[in-house]
């Protein structure tokens, strides 16, 4: 007899645990509890129920909730009866049946596993075979290929498929790559991780002995966020579930949020179409959110029509509404926003508790821009850091080796950029005369420039480009020479040649201008005192502080600021949660309201970011925001005019309640602290 005691969970929660045979919807609300009551439910099959491990598969998307799946399992019922139980995402499951099958389509069992630059290479070989004047973009041409096998279409059917447009170049030169690409892999015995199910599905529907042989074997499948699931996926739970009907999907449809990713929400919204006789169970009770916080996103996802219909609700009592912060432009909402971060840490507070959110990775670069000046540890999910950037470390070179034209580290990195001819062969030169002489690198470069001949000219000016730069930033303000410096060594066209498509030409170069606004920014707070020796050394301060927190124990990592996008929030929680950007054109996108697009989506992207904070939420929007170096006028989201009174207004503009003398002061004295700090 089993051990495995149900009585921990709540009334839905069992029901759903207790349902074995046939097909069950979990509909699991953010923060219900889905994962506790699927890895009971597992416990329940093998250890009450007595039935074979091996017969019982769990499919989930990332390889982090597989194995939070496994622990919680193992915990439940210890590793010997735990054992044969597969739990897997699909592809690793896709790699198994491929390794056993994959013969039957021609291939070798001991085929590999192509990664980005092996496919790009093939992609590069397929442009260089055809002659064309027209240059294009291979990343978008990978895009467009990986984007068709997700749709199931292989490279023999694109050319009569409705996603073909023969009046658009982009698909000619595809159709063409496409078949030279599918040639040269299976010529090389190998596929690329787009291939694992597209493959599968091709075997499903071309074998339908290996499609039984496989839904024998795994006669209870369950699928973790199945509103994520696309055709393919789909294809194949229906392959895994031919013989039986023995299938558990737990999602939420409020959560469907990868659109772009090709994830279909009506294999949810239609789920008893699709498998008749099928259960349903809503998980409702929230275990992490205050009935403020529910109360809120339930009145945003009720605005969407298409959708099933539940709400959420909390024990967790409590009198503190959501807020709404109205902020002056980007920069004050970065303000606000970090001085309560600050504030929280300054009462004791822990910083791993609070997370930073926004629609776009373009809002982000204000928010670290004060919070390195607040001395402040953050990090950044599924992102990467503006400071952390190719052209912003190359800037940042060159204002080392102006301020200290000894720093042989950022000197190397600058030399041959942009391009002047100076490879290894010449640096190597100038190393062994530094070594020789015992001058620094910058010394030996100004003492011989002939040393290499055929590089004397651009060591030459070179140097006095360095030269110039120091006396420029002596008597010019910080940002002027900064932009003035990116002209005269004409930074921008080197981005301009450093990429294939306009689209990450555009995205770089805005790179670098926000690194100008940064130095704007860093100026203003210093009272237009900042030198740049100031500027450079917060910047290279927390850069060391970087540094230092990997070689921390995870507790020290851990205590740093969230930052992330909408899109990488889903599934994780905070204490305290910032929403930035409750704007018309930033939530709802501008694209979306431009290409006149379901807005569904953005709402519930609007919805996932609310569910996430626990205790506090603070929601912002701008009058004004800068966009691409100017500065736009901003309006209020529409998902917040719809929201009535679930939320606290306060125009942060005035400071709360102080006086515009007071709130002077006040700024002033915010400021002055955090140079203050930065001079220690």
């Amino acid at each position: 007899m089993g051990v495995i005691s149900l009585s921990g969970l709540n009334d839905p929660q069992r029901e759903a645990a207790s349902t074995i045979d046939g097909p069950v919807l979990i509909l699991a609300g953010a923060g219900s509890g889905k994962t506790r009551t699927i890895t009971y439910r597992i416990a329940h099959m093998v250890d009450n129920l007595q039935m074979d491990p091996k017969t019982i598969l769990g499919v989930s998307f990332t390889n982090k909730a597989s194995k939070e799946m496994k622990e919680r399992v193992i915990t439940l019922l210890g590793k010997r009866k735990a054992r044969g139980i597969t739990l897997a995402t699909f592809h690793s499951l896709g790699v198994k049946i491929l390794k056993e099958e994959i013969h039957l389509l021609g291939y070798h069992k001991n085929f590999s596993i192509y990664d980005t630059s092996d496919q790009t290479s093939i992609v590069r070989e397929a442009l260089k075979s055809i002659k064309t004047e027209k240059t294009f973009d291979r990343k978008q041409i990978m895009s467009k290929i990986g984007y068709l096998k997700n749709k199931g279409i292989m490279s023999e059917d694109f050319i009569s498929s409705v996603y073909f447009d023969e009046d658009d170049p982009y698909d000619l030169m595809v159709e063409y790559v496409y078949r030279y690409y599918q040639d040269k892999l299976k010529f090389y015995n190998a596929i690329d991780f787009d291939d694992i199910l597209n493959l599968v599905v091709r075997l499903f529907r071309e074998f339908p002995d290996v499609t039984t042989k496989y839904s024998e074997k795994f006669k209870y499948v369950m699928v973790d966020e199945y509103q994520d699931t696309n055709t393919l996926q789909f294809e194949l739970i229906m392959g895994l579930t031919k013989t039986h009907n023995n299938l558990c999907v737990v999602g939420d449809d409020d959560q469907a949020i990868y659109a772009f990713r090709g994830a279909d929400v009506s294999n949810i919204l239609e789920f008893e179409k699709k498998f008749e006789g099928a259960k349903v169970v809503k998980l409702e009770e929230n275990y992490r959110s205050t009935m403020p916080i529910l109360d809120l996103a339930n009145k945003v996802i009720k605005e969407n029509k298409n959708r099933r219909e539940k709400s959420l609700w909390s024990k967790i009592e409590s009198s503190d509404r959501p807020f709404l912060w109205l902020t002056a432009d980007t920069d004050h909402e970065a303000q606000v926003v970090v001085d309560e971060i600050v504030q929280h840490q300054g009462r004791g507070g822990h910083l791993g508790d609070m997370a930073v959110l926004y629609r776009s990775n373009t809002q982000a670069q204000p928010i670290e821009d004060q919070l390195r000046l607040s001395q402040v540890p953050y990090t950044i999910l599924g992102g990467q850091k503006f400071y952390e950037k190719k052209e912003v470390k190359d800037l940042i070179g060159y204002l080392s080796v102006i301020l200290n034209p000894k720093d042989q580290i950022a000197l190397r990195r600058i030399l041959n950029i942009p391009h002047r001819g100076i490879g290894n062969v010449t640096l190597e030169k100038y190393l062994n005369l530094s070594e020789e002489k015992q001058v620094t690198l910058f010394q030996a470069l100004e003492l011989e420039p002939g040393l290499d001949p055929r590089r004397h000219d651009q060591i030459v000016h070179f140097t006095k480009l360095i030269r110039k730069f120091q006396n420029s930033f002596e008597n010019s303000p910080l940002p002027e020479a900064i932009s003035a410096m990116v002209d005269d060594i004409e930074y921008l066209k080197f981005v301009e040649k450093s990429y294939d498509s306009v689209k990450q030409v555009d995205q770089r170069k805005n790179d670098v201008h926000m690194f100008v606004e940064s130095a704007v920014r860093f100026l203003k707070y210093n009272q237009g005192q900042g030198s740049l020796k100031m500027f450079v050394e917060r910047l290279l301060l927390q850069d060391n502080q970087d540094e230092r927190d990997e070689d921390d124990d995870d507790d020290v990592r851990k205590n740093e600021v969230t930052m992330m996008t909408l899109h990488s929030s889903k599934g994780l929680e905070f204490d305290t949660v910032f929403l930035i950007g409750m704007e018309e054109e930033t939530l709802p996108h501008k694209r979306v309201l431009q290409l006149g697009e379901d807005i569904g989506e953005e709402r519930r992207l609007a919805y996932v970011g609310i569910t996430r904070a626990q205790q506090k939420l603070v929601m912002t929007y701008c009058k004004e925001r800068k966009l691409y170096g100017r500065d736009s006028v901003r309006h209020k989201s529409r998902f917040l005019n719809e929201l009535g009174n679930f939320y606290t207004e306060q125009d942060r503009t005035t400071f709360g309640h102080l006086t515009e003398d007071e709130a002077t002061e006040y700024k002033s004295s915010f400021f002055n602290n955090l140079i203050d700090g930065l001079d220690e």
